[in-house]
């Protein structure tokens, strides 16, 4: 954790004052900023696309080869250039920061923040898995034999997890708290949970949140020899499931406390957190500790499961965790809550599924819209959740969106319609 001006800090608890999301935004393969990915969920048009990823260099030595598999990826990247003062932040994943933080006037509004409580007084905090990977793995291509790294690769401001956190901080002239979340999949699902604590707590006012991860050979390879990768666009909960599909991209909320915030688009109404404790990479087949973190944010939330209108599940399309993770739904809310996975639009983003889900949960909120899930023709008996397979306008007040990391470390968010 990097701290502000730590002496300045007024530590006056504000645990029982709601908070709310004053602005957020998604940039994902479906396209930049929250209309786009609205204008997507509407039209049932999915982003995923044949996989071609990866740079001539790093695909052509020892055994390495093009993976048959479909992915989510953010056109125009390569073509980014960051301001002079943030050059050597240059990475993949910090040039998927930079572009989604132009989207739906999100600057304008940090800056706003900034100005009403000052830069030491919003925290900064974000979730990564693959950071800066695919500039790490250039630099070691470009060493010669056992020669240095390239002078030009710069660990701590690319590859090392903090690096995305540390250069939002810098491009928003922010010098309070930040640190960065990495607990696989539920990464920047848990943001939330970590902004909500520091600000009940009175160490800060507000809070900048989300999450960025880019594609990188590592997980494209390192996903295949688990053979967890789909040849085909994945079918989330689906009989005939074979995988997932890696996605890229950046996601951004604001956290204020709703007596302070301008405008409010939701609140977040509550939050849960556990560990399966179960096996280093499979969940318990009940999905155990899924239900503790959803009943978790339901307890926070104080609601009763029949109160939720809509759950976004984390919905991989492996085959044991949809069915681990449609046993436990329906352990809680039976077959009586409309859920879907959102995936099959814009792939697997790992360390930033949490924010982006969370993205979709905040459109559902506002335009009465549950999407279904998409390629899912035929639902897996073996998961008993009520999923659907297209989309459903109904008027919800809450809704649920899950997170469950690599190894068993999940994070349920709850989120409540704008006060």
């Amino acid at each position: 954790m990097r701290g502000g001006r730590i002496a300045s800090l007024r530590t006056v608890s504000h645990e029982r004052q709601p908070i709310v999301v004053s602005d957020f935004t998604a940039t994902t393969a479906v396209g930049l900023g929250k209309a786009a990915l609205l204008d997507a969920l509407r039209a049932r048009r999915g982003g995923l696309r044949s996989c071609e990823f990866g740079p001539p260099e790093l695909t052509q030595f020892g055994r390495m080869h093009r993976i048959e598999t479909y992915i989510g990826e953010v056109e125009g990247l390569a073509g980014i250039e960051l301001p002079a003062h943030l050059a050597s932040f240059d990475c993949r994943n910090n040039r998927l920061a930079w572009l989604g933080l132009h989207q739906d006037d999100f600057l304008a509004e940090a800056a706003r923040l900034r100005k009403q409580y000052g830069e030491d007084r919003v925290a900064v905090i974000f979730g990564t898995s693959t950071s800066g990977m695919l500039q790490a793995e250039w630099a070691y291509h470009a060493r010669a034999g056992e020669g240095p790294l390239p002078r030009e690769f710069h660990y701590a401001n690319t590859l090392n997890c903090y690096s995305v956190a540390s250069f939002v901080a810098a491009a928003l002239g922010l010098s309070g708290p930040s640190y960065v979340v990495s607990t696989a999949c539920s990464s920047s699902a848990k943001v939330f949970a970590a902004a909500a604590r520091l600000m009940q707590a009175g160490v800060v006012d507000a809070a900048v949140v989300g999450g960025v991860d880019s594609l990188c050979l590592t997980t494209l390879y390192g996903f295949g020899s688990l053979s967890l990768l789909s040849p085909a666009p994945c079918r989330p909960f689906a009989v005939d499931r074979t995988g997932i599909s890696i996605g890229e991209g950046a996601g951004f909320a604001l956290l204020e406390f709703a007596d302070k915030a301008p405008k409010a688009l939701a609140s977040l109404a509550g939050w849960g957190e556990s560990s399966d404790a179960h096996h280093m990479s499979s969940p318990h087949p009940d999905g155990l500790g899924a239900q503790m973190a959803m009943r978790g944010a339901l307890e926070r939330a104080g609601l009763k499961p029949e109160q939720i209108g809509y759950i976004n599940l984390h919905g991989t399309a492996t085959p044991a965790n949809d069915v681990a993770e449609g046993r436990a739904v329906a352990a809680i809310f039976g077959d009586a809550v409309p859920s879907s996975s959102t995936k099959a639009w814009f792939g697997h983003l790992l360390g930033a599924a949490g924010i982006a889900e969370a993205a979709v949960s905040l459109l559902a909120l506002s335009d009465d819209l549950a999407p279904g899930t998409l390629n899912t023709a035929q639902k897996d008996p073996a998961c008993p959740n009520w999923l659907l397979t297209d989309n459903l306008g109904t008027q919800m007040k809450y809704v649920l969106s899950n997170s469950f990391g690599f190894g068993g470390s999940n994070c349920s968010l709850v989120f409540g319609r704008a006060p």
